[in-house]
């Protein structure tokens, strides 16, 4: 084979120009790519999201095989080429720009889906959108690529009769249900604690910030589950009726189905039954402190069937919604602050008040603990004569769940306080005889007997 005829000056001068063009072409887009991409990255570090930090790292492949294509298209242009391969190459050139086309928009979209996990769904109450979001991100480039495929293929003359009846039957239905569920999925996670909060806030039923957030997140964690479990539900019925099937009989059968699970599951009726009553009567949310079931702890997540709580060894327990007889709710708007402190019988009980009524207000006017007190504790009584000491009772008003830490701070103050005023906190005494008197109670008795 004599490659002298392929490869010689006649052949060769004349693709000095195009190809020479075409590494002008791609030297100078990647030039000015760079500094597309600096000024980017630039405008990038003075934002607080990381949309634009997410579409500049996905898009760098992209934006360099465009590059690469318009060089190739540039030097296509300028080139003299035979006349019978025109036609293969405008279809080359235009498959190129069809498949980065492609490329570039699951990348884009790609990009938007990954923004949208890392920075929506942490905000989130529900774990659907997180399932939601990594699918579409697997499934977008394998639907991606096979359609581009098959598009691909029809431009170069390679089709499926069977194929191309079955998406121009299909594609466009399914395609629209599939993005109206997916928008309307994402975006119920979005939308609906919006308007929670709204009509929180609007209400009066709610006094603080901390009360209107814990109803606003129960809400949330209920709400939007369910509506989009709904919109899920009314999808695939959707898209089995595009294939023609009978929704009716499935919705019967569904029907039958869960009445008889109904009478095998009554527990699990009541269950759901307690639980819609808890949330919509609002009797206690997520972070509250409660006791239920004859158990104690912060409430982590509460849905219709059950409440998850953890109490303070760090164990979790899980409460099924039907056996809450009776919801103690320890933080429900305020908390209150409620010991009582003993002092020795000898002790002077106006002064031992006011030092607990002075430590109170000094508690209470403390820039570290004031945000946490309502009103400063105080004693209000005495409240029982004990064995060992004299109990005075001491009320005060804080915010919900700080109770604890005030009455620890309370007790502390109240310790170093007495020390100073010499108010002894008594302990018990206890006088043992072993038969006879003891030796000075015995002297004492024989020296009254001799007068």
């Amino acid at each position: 084979m004599d490659l002298g005829q392929y490869f010689n000056s006649e052949t060769l001068l004349p693709l000095v120009w195009p190809i020479g063009v075409g590494i002008a072409v791609i030297i100078a887009t990647i030039f000015l790519r760079r500094y597309l991409y600096a000024y980017l990255h630039k405008i990038a570090s003075k934002t607080k999201t990381r949309f634009d930090d997410i579409i500049i790292q996905e898009t760098r492949i992209a934006s360099q095989l465009w590059c690469i294509c318009l060089s190739i298209y540039a030097g296509y242009k300028i080139a003299n080429t035979p006349a019978s391969w025109v036609n293969t190459e405008s279809k080359v050139i235009s498959v190129l720009f069809v498949a980065l086309g492609i490329y570039m928009a699951i990348v884009i979209v790609t990009a938007i889906l990954k923004w949208y996990r890392d920075e929506i769904c942490p905000k989130t109450s529900g774990n659907l959108e997180n399932i939601i979001t990594a699918a579409v991100i697997v499934a977008l480039p394998i639907i991606g690529g096979g359609l581009g495929i098959i598009l691909i293929l029809q431009m170069l003359g390679i089709e499926n009769q069977a194929v191309n009846n079955w998406l121009s039957q299909y594609l466009v239905s399914l395609a629209t249900l599939t993005i109206i569920a997916i928008v309307l999925l994402l975006s119920t996670s979005v939308v609906i604690p919006r308007i929670i909060q709204k009509m929180i806030r609007s209400s009066r039923s709610e006094q603080t910030d901390e009360e209107m957030k814990k109803r606003a997140d129960t809400l949330d964690s209920v709400i939007v589950t369910t509506l989009q479990v709904v919109i899920l539900f009314i999808f695939v019925l959707m898209i089995l009726g595009e294939f023609n099937y009978n929704i009716t009989a499935i919705l019967t059968g569904a029907g039958i189905l869960g009445l008889a699970i109904g009478f095998g599951a009554q527990s699990l009726v009541k269950d759901l039954i307690a639980g819609l009553f808890v949330i919509m009567e609002n009797q206690y949310r997520k972070g509250d402190v409660v006791r239920i079931a004859d158990t104690s702890g912060v409430v982590e997540e509460i849905n219709l069937r059950r409440t998850i709580l953890r109490d303070l060894d760090g164990i979790t327990h899980v409460v099924p919604n039907g056996e809450i007889r009776i919801a103690s709710n320890f933080t429900k708007q305020w908390s209150r602050v409620n010991l009582n402190i003993s002092v020795a019988y000898d002790t002077d009980l106006d002064k031992a008040m006011t030092v607990i009524n002075r430590v109170g207000k000094e508690l209470a006017e403390d820039p570290v603990w004031a945000p946490a007190i309502l009103s400063p504790p105080r004693a209000l009584r005495v409240d029982k004569l004990g064995e060992s000491g004299i109990e005075i009772k001491v009320l005060g008003e804080t915010k919900p769940i700080r109770q604890w830490d005030v009455m620890g701070e309370l007790r502390l103050r109240l310790k170093k306080a007495f020390d100073q005023e010499g108010i002894e906190i008594p302990w018990p005494h206890t006088k043992v005889y072993f038969g006879n008197l003891p030796p000075n109670l015995s002297a004492k008795d024989s020296k009254q007997s001799n007068s």
